[in-house]
């Protein structure tokens, strides 16, 4: 941890010292994606505008933009989790911008209606499992794993993962609290192991009998499927995905998106980013190279994510979840998820 913060802090320092000119911008990223630094050292070609660029932990980034304050030298935030937007947004990290291309492309659920961030890609929370153990007809909605068919058989990672908590909380936004404690509980129940590792990491433990169902984003099976490493297309292989609540509210959809910050010294050029981002080419790129769904309907799915099937997208506006992040991490504590 403490190496984390060291070097999180010297890059800081170093991003700090650059000059805030007319053809820069300072960017904090959770995202740690090589198609990303693509397109942005494609934006630079493009514009003249350079991009500096800070990656560390996203809660991290937070506290450090907190600690900054005005005098932060950041222009953008981006995050993989909806949820840190909303965080952010919240302690008045992020200020409201305008956007023709924002407000063109992406849809009202995705994007926040105070106009401080929105949406880039967006990931799917589904259930993987293992084509020998399970039949597709025994699967229907996240709740059903609370059932008591799945003793012993459900993976799942950490509460403290931002994707758990980001479903945690429309799970509460959609049955109420009480239901979705309910719901935990009957989910650490059936759990087949502690909570550990990261999504791959539940579909290596499935490949290898330790559980038959699993929640996952769907772009790791992508990466997993398409991995260099010929034992990890292997167990892909071995598994099926499956889009629960598909006969009511839908499967709940995260975003990686994108926001300005309040102190932001080059708003022009990190708008001009945003929507540099949404374009169709760039769209196509991060959904091609890194398996998440494009964020606008203007751009088709790659083969890989048609493949996997057409689904109903939970629609609740994203934002409207931030009441209930706070009651979903009580609800995991006193679940006893880990």
């Amino acid at each position: 941890m403490f190496r984390n913060l060291l070097v999180l802090f010297v890059a800081g320092f170093l991003l700090a010292s650059c000059t805030t000119a007319a053809d820069e911008i300072n960017i904090y990223s959770g995202r740690h994606y090589q198609v990303d630094e693509t397109l942005f050292n494609e934006f630079t070609r493009q514009t003249g505008i350079k991009v500096n660029l800070v990656k560390a932990d996203t809660d991290q980034l937070i506290k450090r933009l907190e600690l900054e304050g005005a005098g932060s030298p950041a222009d953008l935030l981006i995050t993989a989790d909806a949820g840190r937007l909303i965080t952010a947004g919240s302690l008045g990290l992020l200020q409201p911008f305008h956007s023709e291309m924002v407000e063109g492309v992406v849809p009202y659920p995705w994007r926040d209606p105070e106009g401080k961030w929105t949406g880039m890609t967006l990931r799917a929370r589904v259930l993987v499992y293992h084509k020998d153990r399970v039949q597709p007809s025994e699967l229907s909605s996240y709740e059903a794993l609370a059932q008591p068919q799945w003793k012993g058989r459900v993976l799942v990672r950490s509460s403290q993962n931002h994707y758990n908590q980001t479903l945690m909380a429309s799970i509460v936004a959609a049955l109420g609290p009480e239901a979705a404690e309910v719901w935990a509980r009957g989910v650490v129940n059936n759990m087949a192991r502690s909570p550990q590792g990261n999504d791959r990491d539940q579909v290596k433990a499935l490949a290898a009998g330790a559980g038959d169902v699993a929640i996952v984003n769907t772009y790791y099976m992508g990466l997993l499927l398409n991995s260099s490493n010929a034992e990890e297309r292997n167990i892909a292989a071995q598994m099926g995905i499956f889009f629960p609540n598909q006969a009511d509210r839908g499967t709940h959809v995260n975003i990686s998106g994108i926001g300005l910050t309040a102190a932001a010294p080059n708003k022009e050029n990190a708008i001009r980013l945003i929507d540099f981002m949404l374009s169709d080419h760039a769209q196509r790129m991060l959904s091609q190279e890194n398996y998440e769904y494009p964020i606008t309907v203007r751009v088709p799915w790659p083969e890989m994510l048609v493949q996997w099937g057409t689904f109903n997208p939970d629609t609740i506006r994203l934002a409207s979840l931030q009441p209930h992040l706070q009651e979903a991490m009580f609800i995991f504590n006193r679940a006893g998820w880990q």
